[in-house]
């Protein structure tokens, strides 16, 4: 069955807007994972708004299933990840001001620095994803950078999705998930996937690519849990990834 990491970044964001403690942010993640939760991301920002770099070296030791961070790899980001080392590092080409993530490395233009600083994680033992739009074009340099996955942003998809009802001619974009997954797979890249994926769009993703070995979601899984409860909602979340 494909995984299901629960990114924490809207639980900080709440505990953030108020100040103090609450909710806090190691007993999410603690419950989180005893609710089914097959991992936990987290994805610190520069200005620190949601996740702080403290919250991410208090949670490592708490993390008992798999700790992914992710995030632009600024200097200050590759130190607190070589700190940590978690089991995977996605690297995501957010500049220091994205509100959030919105589009995938091209492998081509940054492929000499994708090398280094997927060496440097490689050589302390950490797996790397690399954030990639469906474009088929672009998996090859995420393999030639020494990458271990691709992680599709599946942000047009959830939008395509939506449009789909009514114009379904919309759902082609698809085709090009699809070919990008098929081209991961056949050079050696695991796949996973992330961005507006909910409980509405996430089962037809996950049927229709089958290679699927982990999906990261907060957003919308966050918002759910308002109306139906973690627990329960984490576990809706993982039906939907049932093969």
């Amino acid at each position: 069955m494909t995984k299901l990491s629960v990114n924490i970044n809207k639980f900080a964001t709440l505990r953030n807007a108020r100040g103090g403690n609450i909710p806090d942010i190691l007993k999410v993640a603690r419950d989180c994972e005893q609710f089914g939760a097959d991992g936990i991301t987290v994805h610190p920002r520069p200005d620190e708004r949601h996740i702080r770099y403290q919250d991410v070296r208090d949670l490592k030791p708490l993390v008992t299933t798999e700790f992914n961070i992710e995030g632009y790899p600024s200097k200050d980001f590759m130190d607190l990840v070589l700190e940590v080392k978690p089991h995977q590092c996605t690297l995501v080409p957010d500049p220091p001001d994205a509100i959030t993530s919105n589009t995938g490395w091209d492998t081509i233009k940054h492929q000499s620095q994708l090398k280094e600083v997927i060496s440097e994680l490689k050589r302390n033992g950490i797996r790397v994803s690399i954030f990639l739009n469906a474009e088929p074009d672009k998996v090859a340099g995420a393999k030639s950078a020494g990458a271990d996955r691709i992680e599709l942003y599946t942000g047009p998809y959830a939008e395509e999705y939506t449009n789909a009802r009514t114009q379904p001619q919309n759902l082609q974009l698809f085709n090009d998930y699809k070919n990008t997954a098929r081209e991961a797979t056949a050079i050696g890249l695991d796949l996973n996937a992330g961005h507006d994926l909910n409980l509405d769009n996430l089962r037809f993703f996950k049927l229709h690519i089958p290679q699927l070995k982990e999906v990261s979601i907060g957003h919308a899984l966050v918002a759910d849990a308002i109306y139906f409860g973690l627990e329960n909602t984490i576990q809706l979340y993982k039906r939907q990834l049932i093969d």
